[in-house]
């Protein structure tokens, strides 16, 4: 039976479910030294980060140190996407279980870096989500493609072409223990 993306996405949702507690600290922070690392040199661009949910990487301690030298933005659900807003506290628990800061009359559509939650990542390093298809309609509508940073608690990744075009690709992920980067193709 041939690999699918839903087949692919429910094997990577159990393994993250799955993967051990008690290592979950030692992710993080590895996660997180990798991003501060990347991110290092940066200063005075607008980065979108993600809220974590529960299962996925907790980038809260990289989000809280690059804000002192950038402009931070999070995501906003609307509609059957969302738009983004100015990170600011407090947070407020919304659909899903997201955290999100308060809505803004400004129409932010320029960031500089996005930084991505993902589930699983397929042969093209294009993302795995929940399925809701999200990120694909808010980067659809940017004008400009941000650098765009992947995120995932464990590798789960195949070589195969699962996604479909509009699938958001990424210039990096980022997991506990490796980085990869998209292949250049010459032909």
């Amino acid at each position: 039976m041939p690999l699918t993306k839903s087949i692919f996405r429910e094997n990577c949702i159990k393994k993250i479910k799955n993967a051990s507690p008690h290592s979950r600290y030692y992710r993080n922070a590895m996660i997180n030294k990798l991003l501060i690392n990347e991110l290092k040199n940066i200063k005075g661009a607008k980065v979108l980060f993600y809220y974590p949910l529960p299962f996925e990487a907790d980038i809260r301690k990289s989000l809280n140190k690059i804000r002192q030298k950038c402009d931070i933005f999070v995501p906003f659900m609307q509609d059957s996407s969302f738009k983004i807003v100015p990170f600011r506290l407090p947070l407020k628990k919304k659909k899903f279980n997201i955290y999100e800061a308060g809505n803004t009359l400004r129409n932010i559509n320029k960031i500089d870096i996005a930084i991505v939650p993902t589930i699983g990542v397929d042969g093209k390093l294009q993302r795995i989500g929940f399925g809701k298809g999200m990120y694909d309609r808010f980067f659809e509508k940017l004008k400009k493609k941000p650098y765009t940073i992947f995120i995932q608690p464990e590798i789960c990744f195949t070589k195969e072409f699962i996604c479909d075009d509009y699938d958001v690709a990424c210039d990096l992920l980022l997991t506990p223990r490796s980085t990869k980067r998209p292949r250049k193709y010459y032909g």
